[in-house]
């Protein structure tokens, strides 16, 4: 697993936040809201409590119940309260909100929970498939079908989402659970990266360096930087190195072998 993030060439300061935990196999992203105050405050709340609270539960002893998507839902409910109490509580954080994608990685699976546009990518093999859809007004235009290439091209509000973590009482984070194979990697991004760089070249940047994920991730920054690096980049990447099927003992024994 191996992280990275970055200002950008245009913004004042990082209002993303991300973060892996390899011994647990959890890797988190958070990107504040744009146009908000205190996004930094949301997402770096977010990432942290959610972090800890996943922890907590995977190390519990009664591992098996409730189930992985339960756990993930509960915390992440958790972690929306908090922000939420914080922004309608205290004067400078009103309004604030932040997107999420977190990948959990368990009994040879992938649960993935996604709210906003932050984005999780696998590459396995040659194929490199984008595996959360955006909660945005672009991606609900596209879903319709009434935009043009033109239109599309053009679209004046890119980066306006339709679900946001921190904004609401309640948030409906979008769960999904993906098998996983030896060498695939997994790629978690925020909106800094895919809004500078195309697919191809994202793709092209981690297959040129599989064996290495720490350049790889700062190879993504740079690739977006170089591209007009408009807004704050992050990115997490995690190459799954052999199975993990649960067994006794499983998280205690659970090292980078497993991840890279």
């Amino acid at each position: 697993m191996s992280v990275a993030t970055d200002t950008g060439r245009l913004r004042e300061r990082n209002e993303d936040c991300v973060a892996i935990d390899v011994a647990h196999g959890v890797a988190l992203l958070a990107d504040g809201m744009g146009g908000y105050n205190a996004g930094d405050v949301a997402s770096s709340m977010t990432v942290q409590l959610l972090m800890q609270g996943l922890i907590e539960r995977l190390d519990a002893p009664d591992l098996a119940q409730p189930d992985m998507e339960t756990i993930v839902r509960e915390e992440v409910a958790k972690a929306n309260a908090a922000v939420y109490q914080a922004a309608t509580s205290q004067t400078q954080y009103a309004g604030m909100g932040t997107t999420l994608v977190l990948a959990l990685f368990h009994d040879n699976q992938l649960l993935c929970a996604h709210i906003g546009d932050s984005r999780l990518y696998r590459l396995r093999g040659e194929q490199f498939k984008q595996l959360t859809l955006d909660h945005s007004l672009l991606q609900e235009e596209i879903d319709l079908g009434v935009l043009s290439p033109y239109e599309l091209e053009n679209f004046q509000h890119k980066n306006l989402v339709t679900r946001a973590l921190g904004v609401d009482p309640q948030v409906e984070p979008e769960i999904n659970s993906y098998p996983v194979e030896v060498d695939d990697i997994y790629l978690l991004c925020s909106d800094g990266l895919t809004d500078m760089a195309s697919a191809d070249d994202i793709r092209d940047t981690i297959d040129l360096q599989r064996k290495h994920l720490a350049q790889a991730a700062q190879s993504l920054v740079k690739l977006a930087n170089d591209h007009g690096g408009r807004d704050n980049i992050s990115v997490a990447l995690v190459k799954v190195c052999k199975l993990f099927p649960v067994r006794s003992g499983f998280l205690q024994s659970m090292s980078k072998r497993l991840f890279a």
